[in-house]
This record gives C-alpha cells, structure tokens and sequence, in this order.
C-alpha cells in the first residue's frame, strides 16, 4: 500500500517555505501531487519543460548532465528534506540537468500555477521564496568556489565533514557515504579513481577507516586540521 502523506505538513518544514504562514502553505500544498519513484526512475530529461518543482520526502536524487562524449557529470545529490527545480521554473525554460532516483523514493510536485498564484496575491510571500533561492545560490557559489580553489582531498575532506560542524574535536564520527562512490565522485568533481585514492591515502595515514559505505573518523579535529 502506498504511503499518505499530508502534503502541508511536509513543506512548511522545507527551508524555502520556513518563513511561510500556515495559510500560505495551505494554499501551496493545494497545487502538489505526491510522487512515487522507484529507484533509477528518470523524473524528467534535460529539455522538458519546467512545470514545477520537487520536494523530497525520503530517498535520494541525482540531478546530472552528460557531456559529448558521454560522461556523466553529477550536478548535485539532493536528500529528504531539500527541493529541485525552482530556478528552472521561475525562469520559464527548459531543464539544464536531467533528474533520476538513486533509490526509491518519495517526493511531492509542486506546481508552477500553485506558486505563482500564491505570489501574485501576497507580496510578502514573494519575499519569502526570494530569501529560500538566494540560500541555495549561497550553497552553488561555495561550490564552484571549492572546485576552483580546493585540492581534491580538500573536497574529500570537506565533504566528510560537512555535518560535522557541532562535533566536539576528539569524538570520532561514522559518516555514512549516501550513494556509490561514483557518484559522490562526480559530484567533486573527481574521478572515481582519484576519489578511491585520497580515500586510500586518508586511510593510509591514519585519518580514516574505510568500511564499504561507512567512513569512519577517528579524530574529527585532526582530519579538520589537513586541509
């Protein structure tokens, strides 16, 4: 049996709708469809048009491009609790990436109508949508920043780390990769060779233990203190 969820419930937790009245999430989740994707399910193709934008409940997304010669390059990894899409829609043009499920998954569709009704009745809340985009521009420039100024281990590293900020320094942490390696390699910008190796190299030198998926981090501080 598919799982039901209350559409309202589940936006006014997403960060772009946090500052939203309770009626203005209300009236949103009016114009949303729930989703239910099966794992490497394809959502839409780079070229389709935009009619809306998505909100994920579990699982997980990969949102990539393949270049001429058939690479792909993966864009971004998107989880429970984070959106895709918006920018495209507010745009009015096609998609640039194209979307597919890492594993089964359940999201909901907001619709373009939904949203722009919405801010042609109340300014405020155009605002609001306006403060949610501007902090995931602040994330997309700290990535291309850290693909133009950081080593690959600096990448590595910093990706390790990056739920780690209220760890205490000499606690030691198990991260959980949330994909294949391949994967978390393009999103780097590595390749997956490359990105195998400053896992080898960080093991090498005491800093982690590899195990599979599960990186563990002995000393949070010292593995902090490389880059």
């Amino acid at each position: 049996m598919k799982q039901e969820i209350r559409a309202s419930a589940f936006i006014q937790n997403l960060a772009l709708f946090k500052e939203a009245s309770a009626e203005e999430v209300e009236r949103i989740a009016q114009g949303t469809r729930v989703v239910h994707a099966a794992r490497q399910e394809t959502l839409f193709h780079k070229g389709d048009p935009s009619e809306g934008f998505y909100l994920v409940v579990y699982g997980q997304i990969k949102l990539a491009f393949t270049s001429p010669q058939g690479a792909e390059k993966v864009v971004e990894i998107i989880g429970a609790g984070m959106s895709f899409g918006e920018a495209v829609m507010f745009l009015d043009s096609p998609h640039v990436v194209y979307a597919q499920t890492l594993s089964d998954s359940l999201l909901l569709f907001v619709t373009k109508a939904a949203v722009l009704d919405e801010l042609e009745r109340n300014p405020v809340f155009a605002r609001k949508m306006l403060g949610g985009l501007s902090r995931r521009l602040h994330g997309i420039i700290s990535d291309v920043e850290a693909y133009c100024m950081h080593s690959g281990a600096q990448r590595v590293i910093g990706y390790l780390l990056r739920d780690a900020e209220q760890a205490e320094g000499d606690h030691d942490l198990d991260v959980v990769l949330p994909t294949n390696k391949g994967v978390i390699a393009s999103r780097l910008n590595l390749t997956p060779q490359h990105f195998s190796r400053i896992l080898h190299d960080l093991s090498e030198a005491g800093l982690v233990e590899v195990d599979g998926r599960v990186i563990h981090i002995a000393d949070v501080k010292r593995l902090r203190s490389t880059t």
